[in-house]
C-alpha cells in the first residue's frame, strides 16, 4: 500500500490534468445538440479504463453508451462492482458561471467545471486509484467490475436493462458509489440511507383559451385559484402530509439511530445562515436531520400557467400545472403513494375544472446496515487517507442506481461521497476541492485492500 500511496502522490498533477480532459468534454445528456460530446466522454472513459490495464467494452443502447471494465483475477477474494456516470447536467444560466462551465479552472484550491464533483471528479478517484494498484502491482486486492454510464442526469433509461442482461456476468459482493458528499469539510462520511422518491405532475384544464378576467371572472372557475388551493391541502398546520395512507409504513427511528443524529456536529443556526432562510420549517417534532433525512415529505416542485411576462395581463388562464415529488422513506411502496396522491387531486378537485394526472420516475428508500464488514473495511480506508473517522449519515436524496443494484443484483452499495453540499451540484460555478480529489483517490486506493481483508474475514 505504500508503494502506492507514493504512486498517488507522485502522479497527483498528471491525476488532476487528466481529470481536466475529461470535464472539457461537455457530455451534457439531456441535449440532442451534445450527442457527439458524450459518445466522446464514454471514450474518454474507455481509454482510461484501458490505461488502467482493465478489460474494456462499450456497450452501446438505445440511448448514450455504457463503458464496462472488469478485472477479475483475484481468486477468491470479493468482487467490487464501481458505478458512475460521465453524463452532466446541463450548464444554464451561462451567465452566473465565473469562468466557463467547460473551461476547468482553479480558483482558492478548488476546481470549477460542470461535472467536477457530480460524478465525473468523483468517479475519477476510483479510476485512478485502480490504475496505481495496477502499474504499481500488477494486480488488484480484489476482483472489480467498472460499470459507467452517460444517462443519469436524465433517468438510467438503458442501465436497468444491462443490469438484467448481464446480471451473471456482474455477479459481485458489493458496490461502491461516490456521487454522494461528506457531511462537511474535513468530515468525511458513509451515507448508510437514502430517501425514496415518487414524481407526479398535476394539471387542471378549466376554459379552451385564456378569457378576459373583466369579462368571465366570477363565472367560470379559475384553475390556478383551485391548483393553489389543492396544493395549500397538502400539508396541516403541523407540516404534516394529508395525502390519504402517507404515513401508514412509517417506521419510527430507532432510539441508537437517533441518538447517532444527535450526536453529528450540526449547527443549526449556521445551516440557516448559509441557506439565507430566516428560520427553519418542517413537521413538527422532529429535529432538522430528521426531517431532511429520515422522515417522507411532499414537496411541489414547480407551477406553470396564466401570464408570465412583464406588466399585468387581466385574464383567467385555461390551466394549471403543478410539479410534485415526494421523498420516501423505508417501508414506503411508492406505488401506494402515488395513488394516495391521486385521490388527494380527485376528492378535492371541483366539477368546474378538469383534472389530468400523471406519473413519472419513483423508487424506494434504502437504509444499509452501518455495522457490516464491508462498512467496517470503508471506515478503515476513509481513516487512512483523511486522518480522522468517518461519520455515518443518511441522504435526504434518492439514488434509483442503489435500487437497481439490489432488486436485481442482490447487493448493498457503500456510498461514499468525496465532495461536498456546498461544491454547487447542478449549479453555476460547479466546484470540486483539489484536496477532496486527492483525498478521495486515496481512500479509494486503501478501500481496495481493505475489502480485500473484509473477504478474507468472512471465509
Amino acid at each position: 500500500m505504500q508503494q502506492v500511496a507514493r504512486f498517488l502522490a507522485d502522479n497527483s498533477d498528471s491525476f488532476v490534468d487528466a481529470l481536466k480532459q475529461f470535464l472539457r468534454i461537455p457530455s451534457v445528456s439531456a441535449s440532442s445538440a451534445h450527442r457527439g460530446d458524450v459518445r466522446r466522454a464514454a471514450e474518454f472513459v474507455r481509454d482510461q479504463l484501458l490505461g488502467a490495464g482493465l478489460s474494456v467494452r462499450v456497450v452501446e443502447t438505445e440511448g448514450h453508451p455504457i463503458v464496462h471494465g472488469s478485472w477479475l483475477e483475484a481468486k477468491g477474494d470479493p468482487t467490487v462492482l464501481v458505478y458512475g456516470h460521465y453524463d452532466v447536467q446541463p450548464p444554464d444560466p451561462l451567465n452566473e458561471w465565473i469562468s466557463p462551465p467547460f473551461e476547468p479552472t482553479v480558483r482558492d484550491g478548488r476546481l470549477f467545471a460542470r461535472g467536477a464533483t457530480d460524478d465525473k471528479g468523483q468517479l475519477f478517484t476510483h479510476l485512478k486509484s485502480l490504475e496505481a494498484w495496477m502499474k504499481c502491482t500488477g494486480r488488484l486486492p480484489v476482483n472489480v467490475h467498472v460499470v459507467i454510464e452517460g444517462e443519469e442526469e436524465v433517468g438510467s433509461t438503458s442501465l436497468d436493462r444491462f443490469l438484467e442482461e448481464n446480471r451473471e456476468q456482474l455477479r459481485c459482493d458489493v458496490a461502491v458509489i461516490s456521487d454522494t458528499s461528506q457531511f462537511g469539510p474535513n468530515m468525511p462520511a458513509i451515507t448508510y440511507g437514502l430517501r425514496g422518491i415518487v414524481a407526479c405532475e398535476v394539471t387542471l384544464r378549466g376554459p379552451n383559451w385564456d378569457l378576459h378576467s373583466g369579462v368571465f371572472g366570477g363565472a367560470v372557475a379559475n384553475p390556478i385559484n383551485v391548483l393553489a388551493k389543492l396544493i395549500g391541502a397538502l400539508h396541516d398546520d403541523r407540516g404534516r402530509v394529508t395525502v390519504p395512507g402517507f404515513y401508514d409504513d412509517v417506521v419510527p427511528l430507532a432510539a441508537a439511530e437517533h441518538d447517532r443524529l444527535e450526536k453529528l456536529p450540526f449547527d443549526e443556526a449556521d445551516f440557516v445562515r448559509s441557506l439565507g432562510v430566516t428560520a427553519i420549517h418542517g413537521e413538527a417534532g422532529f429535529s432538522t436531520n430528521e426531517r431532511r433525512w429520515c422522515r417522507p415529505t411532499c414537496d411541489v416542485n414547480g407551477i406553470l400557467g396564466g401570464y408570465q411576462g412583464e406588466g399585468p395581463k387581466t385574464i383567467i388562464p385555461s390551466k394549471a400545472t403543478a410539479k410534485i415529488t415526494c421523498r420516501l422513506v423505508p417501508k414506503q411502496d411508492p406505488e401506494k403513494i402515488i395513488h394516495g396522491l391521486r385521490t388527494h387531486f380527485e376528492r378535492l378537485s371541483p366539477s368546474s375544472v378538469k383534472l389530468e394526472f400523471q406519473t413519472f420516475h419513483g423508487c424506494p428508500a434504502h437504509v444499509f446496515d452501518p455495522t457490516s464488514p464491508y462498512m467496517s473495511a470503508a471506515k478503515t480506508a476513509i481513516r487512512s487517507a483523511f486522518d480522522v473517522e468517518p461519520m455515518y449519515i443518511r441522504e435526504g436524496g434518492s439514488i434509483p442506481v442503489v435500487g437497481s443494484l439490489k432488486q436485481i443484483l442482490r447487493v448493498d452499495t457503500l456510498l461514499l461521497g468525496w465532495g461536498q453540499n456546498t461544491d454547487n451540484l447542478h449549479g453555476p460555478n460547479e466546484h470540486f476541492s483539489l484536496a477532496d480529489f486527492r483525498r478521495g483517490t486515496l481512500a479509494s486506493a486503501h478501500l481496495w485492500h481493505e475489502l480485500s481483508c473484509a473477504g478474507a474475514m468472512d471465509r
